[in-house]
């Protein structure tokens, strides 16, 4: 089989998800899209109609984010049309298993070159849901079909993120340490600009910048700041999840009865509402030498778990032991770890479970400090985890997330 070689990977910073605040809120998804392709072609000097197919990750595929984001983003960006595109949901995992897929045809053969990225503006999302809900449209996976809720009740995933807590005796103290070290690894991170190689300004139509940094972060936050916020989802664990009035709580206890919880996530220890887009090229070994393209790494095996979608979060771990299973290595192989914090618990669960050096798991920051930007975030932070392998030398990185449903996508780089 073919390798499949990163030449490049780029990103846009992210904004805050709310329109009227955040510096990309205002703009079109596929101006996004279109910064971080148009990036990519330009650093390299990419003759775009080489691209065999642009694999893209957009995990609400409505409103503004429907119609093939990948490929519409391909063009607004100026790439040549025989370009072609596709746009998938793995929820969470998109950009994960869309670079995946995008190495996938390399090592196949069917393709010499493909990039692999996603697009998520979390501005949108509300409006979108908002809407469907006016028009009186069921929301939710299990909409016409009340039987699925049966056979696997799916519950919040906040409500989901408190109730695995519990169940692994990780206390508000434990989330809230997590959340703070976030923060404070992202400050450094961007203080020592260690992003700038990957983070690409977005533009508005006039040619001014619209953004050029994360604009999430809050370096500020203090424990004790942390400890006065008031938890998201302890009433909504008891709110009706379904016409019969089931509430959320009661969803997980099907499965586990008897099992308590309180509230222990919140806004400060949960992921950021953010904006943002990320691409990563990719191209076959003889393809990078015609082309004089110089790989930074390779993809040495991309796996995908299932698991329990009742509590919905936990399938990070399966994911990443079995890429380390089929790769031949080890948890102490691996340099850098990015294991995306969609909520504090599932970060510090995985490192737990892993018995990890807790200094190579998400050393600049997580999903909690820098923010989220859902189809976005796995090419996103495979970019990250090869800047920080580049900046010390490390070999292996391996990049994981958990995603609705019970998934997830674990995929494992190389440095060259």
């Amino acid at each position: 089989m073919a390798e499949a070689y990163i030449i490049d990977a780029v990103r846009t910073p992210r904004g805050i998800g709310k329109v009227g605040k955040g510096g990309l809120a205002h703009l079109h998804p596929q101006v996004l899209g279109a910064t971080v392709l148009r990036a990519i072609a330009e650093r390299n000097d990419l003759d775009t109609a080489d691209v065999g197919d642009v694999v893209w990750g957009t995990a609400v595929q409505r409103g503004k984010q429907g119609f093939n984001l990948g490929r519409y983003s391909a063009l607004f960006a100026g790439y040549a049309t025989r370009a072609s595109g596709v746009t998938l949901d793995r929820a969470c995992g998109s950009s994960i298993t869309s670079v995946a897929l995008a190495a996938s045809q390399i090592m196949s053969g069917f393709e010499d070159c493909a990039i692999g990225g996603g697009t998520d503006m979390m501005s949108l999302h509300t409006a979108v849901f908002q809407d469907e809900a006016a028009a009186g449209m069921v929301l939710g996976p299990a909409a016409g079909n009340p039987a699925l809720v049966e056979m696997h009740p799916l519950s919040h995933q906040g409500v989901c993120a408190d109730a695995i807590a519990a169940m692994e005796g990780i206390t508000r103290a434990d989330v809230d340490a997590l959340a703070l070290e976030s923060q404070r690894r992202a400050k450094r991170a961007m203080d020592e600009r260690r992003f700038d190689r990957s983070v690409v300004p977005v533009h508005n139509a006039d040619g001014s910048v619209a953004l050029a940094h994360d604009e999430f972060p809050r370096p500020e936050t203090t424990a004790e700041g942390l400890a006065q916020l008031r938890a998201s989802f302890g009433a909504l664990a008891d709110m009706p999840a379904q016409e019969d009035g089931t509430t959320y709580r009661q969803m997980i206890q099907r499965r586990h009865p008897g099992l308590e919880w309180d509230g222990i996530h919140h806004a400060g220890n949960s992921s950021g509402v953010v904006d943002g887009s990320a691409a990563v090229l990719l191209a076959s070994a003889e393809y990078a030498a015609r082309k004089g393209l110089k790989p930074r790494a390779r993809i040495v095996t991309a796996v995908n778990v299932g698991d329990c979608p009742t509590l919905m979060l936990n399938a990070p771990v399966p994911a990443a032991r079995r890429a380390l299973e089929r790769a031949g290595l080890s948890v102490s192989d691996i340099d850098v770890w990015e294991i995306n914090e969609a909520f504090a618990v599932v970060s510090e669960k995985f490192q737990r479970d892993l018995g990890m050096d807790r200094a190579k798991v998400n050393v600049n920051g997580g999903a909690i400090a820098l923010g989220h930007p859902i189809g976005a975030t796995g090419a996103l932070l495979i970019g990250t985890a090869l800047d920080e392998l580049e900046r010390t030398g490390g070999r292996y990185g391996l990049i994981t997330m958990c995603a609705a449903s019970g998934m997830a996508p674990a995929i494992i780089i190389e440095r060259i």
